[in-house]
């Protein structure tokens, strides 16, 4: 008997540790548990203990709903393993007519700040559904607005309705066609939304452009303005100008037409001196070297005094030359006699030699036979003569 008295203030104080270790587990906030205070225009249908969802799955729950003014205080939890975004919204949700909502968490945590503990969210963000009596409000406010007392109060709903169905009297036909092209059209663009969009992308590119040369762009449009400017500021001068280059192609044309003949036959013969100077173009180019001092030798040749030639008789250079080529030197000075084209002959057959043309134009053959140069009649092709 003394035994149990001693053990009952031992067992009073342990009873009374067990007592405050329920009450903290009951009441201590659980660090698995988050808490969110919500502000809402109104809850109907919301309870304490309706679920508090992400993407439809359970996560939380309600835990108090209290009045608050003009709108409902809504306190929940949910777990902490759950993330959330820190700009997240509660929408209370409907899923029938009639039966308890839930509260949903939106949108989905993809990364970022998160939502912290005993975080508060105004009205406005939070959304309510609408509810059934004010669709059947807004329908009722509709039809009073399309009846006697509002836009038919005239009859002007009426003559619209029936002029509609006069225009479209007999042509279902049509506005059904209408109808299907229209959904055709849709769909080529659903079809093509890849290059629709890359137009689109483009045109951007192209404004953005723009946008960074705007400085360009606008001396630009002032260097086209002043052009503008000067045009009409000379535009009868250019229209004088016009004028008058039509009246000149108008002769030139003229001219071609009556002359056309002889043009023909000018641009043949420019046609040939053409060829004919690609042909001698080596020719030309040894003259072009040559001329020059040829010319100016027989400058220095020229007595002004007596108006004469001067030349120095070389008759060391002649010896030689009579000893190398003794015919081309004999019919050299016969050619400057009467009759000595003939005495040339002469000599050229004596000596067994063939001259065909100029005594002076004998070229050597090898050994001591010599023939002439044909004589090109048609200097280099610029006369029509037969050779």
């Amino acid at each position: 008997m003394r035994a149990f008295r001693s053990a009952g203030p031992i067992l009073g104080a342990l009873l009374a540790v067990a007592v405050v270790v329920a009450l903290l587990v009951t009441f201590w906030p659980r660090q698995d548990q988050r808490t969110l205070v919500a502000q809402f225009p109104r809850t109907v249908s919301l309870y304490q203990g309706s679920d508090v969802r992400i993407l439809g799955v359970p996560v939380g729950k309600v835990t108090s709903v209290t009045p608050a003014g003009t709108h409902v205080v809504v306190r929940m939890e949910y777990d902490a393993k759950y993330s959330v975004p820190a700009d997240a919204k509660a929408v209370i949700v409907s899923p029938s007519i009639v039966g308890d909502r839930y509260v949903q968490l939106t949108p989905v945590y993809r990364g970022g700040p998160k939502l912290p503990d005993n975080a508060h969210l105004g009205v406005d963000r939070t959304a309510v559904p609408l509810e059934l009596d004010q669709i059947y409000g807004s329908l009722n406010d509709l039809n009073k607005a399309l009846g006697p007392q509002g836009a038919n109060k005239n009859g002007a709903l009426s003559r619209l309705l029936q002029t509609t169905a006069a225009n479209f009297g007999g042509q279902g036909e049509q506005f059904h066609s209408t109808i299907e092209n229209l959904g055709h059209f849709t769909r080529t663009l659903a079809d093509n939304k890849d290059e629709l969009f890359g137009t689109t992308r483009d045109i951007e590119t192209f404004v953005h452009a723009l946008s960074k040369n705007d400085d360009t762009v606008r001396r630009f449009n002032d260097s086209l303005a002043q052009g503008s400017q000067v045009l009409a500021a000379e535009r009868h001068d250019l229209g004088a100008a016009l004028h008058n280059l039509a009246i000149a192609m108008t002769q030139v044309r003229s001219f071609v037409h009556q002359n056309r003949n002889a043009l023909t036959s000018n641009i043949k013969g420019l046609t040939q001196l053409s060829q004919i100077l690609v042909k001698r173009r080596h020719a030309l180019d040894e003259i072009l070297h040559v001329a020059p001092n040829a010319l100016n030798n027989l400058a220095l040749a020229y007595n002004g005094d007596v108006g004469t030639l001067n030349t120095r008789a070389n008759i060391g250079e002649s010896v030689n030359q009579l000893k190398a080529d003794p015919a081309t030197v004999m019919c050299t000075f016969l050619g400057q006699a009467p009759g000595g084209k003939k005495a040339c002959k002469s000599l050229t057959s004596s000596l067994n030699l063939k001259a065909l043309g100029r005594p002076a134009a004998l070229r050597s053959s090898g050994g001591n036979r010599y023939v002439a140069e044909p004589v090109d009649r048609s200097l280099g092709g610029l006369l029509g003569v037969s050779r």
